[in-house]
């Protein structure tokens, strides 16, 4: 039988060892937010999160694993964020649709950086195939979590997400809410 102190501060490794993980990714957006996937290194990745090169080769042995990772943290973080938006839309009506256009327009906004960092990792998978699960992660716990009676509607409505957002990302003014209300109406409208 381990004694309690025992237990505990192992725990408290696996813990420290899971919040270093998760700054080492943090610090990964980052890098590719400032200056895209090419600049993603052991060394730059380190340096952002001010902690060791040792640590991120600890934790991600190859650059394919801390990519990967990181790619599946932002599906994640993509899949909750599209499930909230489509749960609140179904709830609220119109409301809904308003809210969806405030949530797109932050992310090419104000989030501009970040939302680009994640599709650019998002799109690295097309040229690298071990990515790819990771990649189609996003959709499948996205589809996990959403209720939908009609698998076509519900693709649509993602596609027409997807685009607003990469054609916002590349406009020189991106589109404020107001303008994109219209394109969720109607990507919202029940067919």
């Amino acid at each position: 039988m381990t004694p309690r102190g025992a237990r505990q501060r192992v725990d408290g490794r696996k813990a420290r060892g899971e919040k270093r993980r998760a700054e080492i990714i943090e610090a990964t957006l980052r890098v590719i937010e400032r200056d895209g996937v090419a600049g993603v290194t052991h060394r730059t990745v380190a340096k952002e999160a001010g902690v060791p090169t040792t640590s991120t080769t600890y934790h991600f042995a190859s650059l394919d694993d801390l990519l990967i990772a990181t790619l599946i943290e932002c599906a994640r973080d993509m899949a909750t964020e599209v499930y909230w938006m489509i749960d609140r839309a179904r709830s609220r009506g119109s409301r809904g649709a308003e809210e969806v256009a405030n949530l797109l327009a932050e992310a090419i906004g104000p989030r501009r950086g970040r939302t680009m960092a994640e599709y650019e990792l998002y799109l690295l998978a097309a040229r690298r195939p071990e990515l790819r699960p990771a990649a189609r992660r996003w959709l499948d716990v996205l589809t996990s979590m959403v209720r939908h009676d009609d698998e076509v509607a519900f693709r649509v409505f993602l596609a027409g997400i997807d685009g607003l957002l990469i054609q916002g990302l590349i406009d020189d003014e991106p589109p404020t809410a107001e303008e994109l209300r219209p394109v969720v109406d109607y990507l919202l409208k029940p067919r």
